[in-house]
């Protein structure tokens, strides 16, 4: 019946509303034109209040919002935002968390609060404190009641008697302040602690249970619920009054209303409780120390109170934490330094630059490292910490052919041995005979001083000389002075190439460098070296000298003596006769097929084909052929011509195409006449043989194949009496497409003949068996359009006029 009264009073609140609103959604009187996705969470949160003070559900109120015309798409828009979670409510008809106990008027300022970042005081030292969700001091609820705790309305106590006697139950503290208790009566516990309720509770149930007394049975007392309190808040980002968990705290109540506001302070806050401050909170001790004493437990009525700051300060430049920093009366820079977290590792430390404001104009003061305890900063000053020099105070430097090239520390009176010294003597490849330092002289320019070293080790002072601070020292070596030669090895060696050049290198020397000879390396080496002269000699032709020796793996005495020169250049030639054994292949009708070694530098087909045995009774004397494999170059030629057609349809035609020929182009036919052959193996005909040519003989085969632009694809058995049209007739004949006259057959041995024509009459070429007939396409050819028959036209008659005229 509740319910229903419920709903009534929702239906009749709908009506007597006249628009529609987003900020008050259910007591609009029109819904029809209501968008769900254009409300915003808080929005929706507030519906969601509405439904749970009302004590109804979504579905429930869904007849109501279709009849106020709310299309069946936004309900069920409604419905996916809100859910159909039924809210509990507080006694005050106000939405709760059941967890928290903190009101949905809370969340609602905490999730509006997260969602708005503090443009203004976001430099502000500690500003960011209460714009991170997690750390929100929210109390915990979970842990054991303190015994200390205050009771009061709102409060819920869990009793219950266990042992012989048992006995649960949930029991609320009343508005009056009392627990009721069965069989035991009303007990007054509001204003007591825990602890004191406790005791209190038990003394009563023990009136009532015997074995309480006894002791055979005992008491549990533990608080299941805590109330809700209402505080204020002035002076902050949201202030207002706040419902909160009677374990809230100062820093959990400053969170939900988002910390002090843009000139609110974080060093003054006050809480104030019946009307006195009871407690002046500095957040500045948590965020410098993590100290939270002044984080105190809040009570009903309380009033946080964050007044405008006194004074603040900037600190910029070389410190860890720069920003704007409120200053309390009596505090000094080093506080605030504190405040910062101090100097980092590149701050200029010896004094810092402040900008002061008198009221009048500004003025720059410089407070020194011992000032720093007692300058107290003035209401907006402006302080900047500089980067420490570019410079060292005691560097100096060593490089070259020491044995521990480095900077070094500096100190008054240091001579240049005393360096060398430090940097663990001289190399063996150190040129003593001198040595430089780069100096910086007192005007920033530099000088170069040059000393001789060996002297100066031998305690020379004159060389000794004595160092400053800056001093670059350079100890040059040998090496350094020489040129780096090279000779070069080519030819029948195993790993040809430039080396190195030493004195007294060998040709020898190098050989095995090069990792010896090949095995198809003559005895003749060749040697070509530069002419060197201070002169030009006209009479000499010669770029450079030739030496041409002999070495063989049993004497290279020769190739031991001969001295090499730089940028000698050595050729190992190859022997005049060294080529392995290559190959060709015989396939198909033979009686012995495989892989045979040309025998000699011309061997051709016939010979091949003999030491294979010959031909078999089954092969096709008109179907030999050599397969040539074609060069890796050829195949690169291929790939760089352009395939492309112009206006074509399908955008991949180049690519197609060169892929089809690449891979039918791997190798080119050589048709072989073998009767020809036959009968005089001299002929041209007896083709000569490449290594990797491959001998193909096919089988007697006795059909005709035709193929291309006829009506059937198809092989007709072979007739010895018939011509051309009678193997083409045999398939039907051109279709619509083909391009008769242009017909061609493909013989067994990979030869190709066309048909001629002479005066107007056409011969085909000669049909055998196993050979191939082919129809092509006809080209398409585009008809003449009207212009060019016009222009064709013009012309002619043009002609024609230019004949009657030139006969009269």
């Amino acid at each position: 019946m509740k319910k229903l009264l419920s709903i009534a009073f929702l239906f009749f609140a709908l009506i007597q509303s006249t628009a529609v609103s987003a900020q008050d959604l259910l007591n609009s009187a029109n819904l029809s034109a209501i968008n769900i996705d254009f409300l915003s969470d808080i929005e929706i949160q507030k519906v969601r209040s509405q439904l749970a003070s009302s004590n109804i559900t979504l579905e429930e109120a869904g007849p109501i919002l279709s009849a106020k015309g709310m299309p069946a798409a936004e309900f069920e828009k409604l419905k996916a935002r809100l859910g159909t979670t039924k809210l509990t409510t507080t006694g005050g008809g106000e939405p709760e968390n059941p967890i928290s106990g903190i009101s949905l008027r809370e969340q609602e300022k905490i999730e509006n609060k997260k969602k708005v970042k503090d443009s203004l005081n976001y430099l502000v030292f500690g500003s960011d404190l209460f714009e991170k969700p997690i750390l929100n001091f929210e109390p915990n609820l979970k842990m054991a009641t303190p015994l200390n705790y205050i009771l009061g309305t709102g409060d819920e106590l869990q009793v219950s008697v266990f042992g012989v006697q048992e006995f649960s139950a949930s029991l609320p503290i009343t508005v009056e302040g009392k627990v009721i208790i069965k069989y035991v009566g009303q007990l007054s516990v509001i204003g007591m602690t825990v602890e004191a309720a406790t005791k209190k509770i038990k003394n009563a149930i023990a009136t009532v249970y015997s074995t309480v007394r006894s002791g055979q049975s005992q008491v549990s007392v533990s608080l299941s619920r805590v109330r809700t309190i209402k505080i204020t808040l002035i002076g902050s980002k949201l202030p207002g009054n706040y419902t909160i968990s009677s374990f809230g705290t100062v820093y959990n109540a400053l969170f939900l209303g988002g910390g002090p506001a843009k000139n609110g302070s974080y060093r003054n806050i006050e809480l104030i409780r019946n009307g006195k401050v009871i407690k002046t909170i500095d957040i500045y001790g948590f965020l410098v120390k993590g100290n939270q004493t002044d984080n105190v437990g809040l009570k009903e009525g309380d009033i946080i109170r964050i007044p405008s700051y006194t004074q603040r300060v900037t600190l910029e430049g070389q410190v860890k934490r720069p920003g704007i920093f409120e200053m309390k009366p009596g505090e000094t820079f080093q506080d605030l330094l504190t405040f910062a977290s101090g100097f980092n590792e590149f701050a200029y430390t010896g004094s810092v630059n402040v900008l002061q404001k008198n009221g009048k104009e500004m003025k720059i003061r410089d407070i020194k490292a011992a000032d720093y305890n007692s300058y107290q900063p003035r209401f907006g000053d402006e302080f900047t910490v500089t980067k420490i020099l570019d410079r060292f105070e005691n560097r100096i430097q060593i490089n070259g052919a020491v044995f521990k090239p480095n900077q070094y520390s500096y100190s008054t009176g240091m001579r240049l041995a005393d360096l060398v010294t430090k940097a663990d003597g001289l190399k063996e490849d150190a040129y003593t005979a001198r040595a430089t330092i780069i100096r910086l002289k007192d005007d920033l320019t530099k000088e170069t001083v040059s000393v001789n070293l060996a002297k100066a080790l031998a305690g020379d002072l004159e060389h000794n000389i004595e160092l400053k601070k800056e001093d670059i020292v350079t100890v040059f070596s040998i090496l350094e002075f020489k040129e780096q030669f090279r000779v070069n090895i080519d030819g029948e060696v195993k790993k040809p190439g430039t080396y190195e050049y030493q004195e007294k290198l060998s040709l020898n020397d190098l050989i095995l460098q090069a990792g010896g000879l090949t095995g198809s390396a003559s005895k003749r080496v060749e040697i070509a070296r530069m002419i060197a002269s201070e002169t030009i000699d006209d009479a000499n032709p010669n770029k450079v000298d030739l030496f041409t020796i002999e070495i063989t793996p049993e004497n290279n005495e020769q190739a031991k003596n001969f001295v090499l020169a730089p940028f000698d250049v050595i050729n190992i030639r190859r022997m005049a006769m060294y080529s392995k054994p290559e190959m060709v292949s015989v396939t198909g009708a033979v009686n012995y097929t495989g892989k045979y070694v040309l025998a000699t530098k011309q061997e051709r087909i016939f010979s091949v084909i003999q030491r294979a045995g010959g031909l078999t009774s089954m092969a096709n004397l008109y179907g030999v052929k050599i397969k040539r494999p074609i060069q890796s170059k050829q195949i690169e030629d291929i790939e760089t011509v352009d395939f492309s057609v112009a206006n074509s349809a399908d955008a991949n035609t180049s690519e197609k195409l060169t892929k089809k020929l690449k891979e039918e182009m791997q190798y080119t036919i050589i048709p072989v006449d073998w009767k020809a052959v036959v009968r005089n193996p001299k002929r041209s005909a007896n083709v000569s043989l490449l290594p990797g040519d491959e001998i193909e003989v096919a089988t007697f085969n006795e059909s005709v194949k035709v193929t291309g632009n006829v009506l059937l694809n198809s092989e007709i058995p072979y007739n010895g009496g018939r011509g051309f049209d009678y193997y083409l007739d045999a398939v039907g004949g051109a279709d619509a497409k083909g391009w008769k006259r242009k017909a061609y057959i493909i013989y067994p041995n990979g030869r190709a003949a066309v048909s001629h024509s002479f005066m107007f009459i056409r011969s085909y070429p000669k049909v055998i068996p196993g050979s191939q007939i082919v129809v092509p396409e006809k080209p398409l050819r585009k008809p003449f359009t009207i212009g060019e028959f016009a222009t064709v036209a013009s012309v002619l008659s043009s002609l024609t006029l230019l004949f009657l005229t030139a006969f009269k």
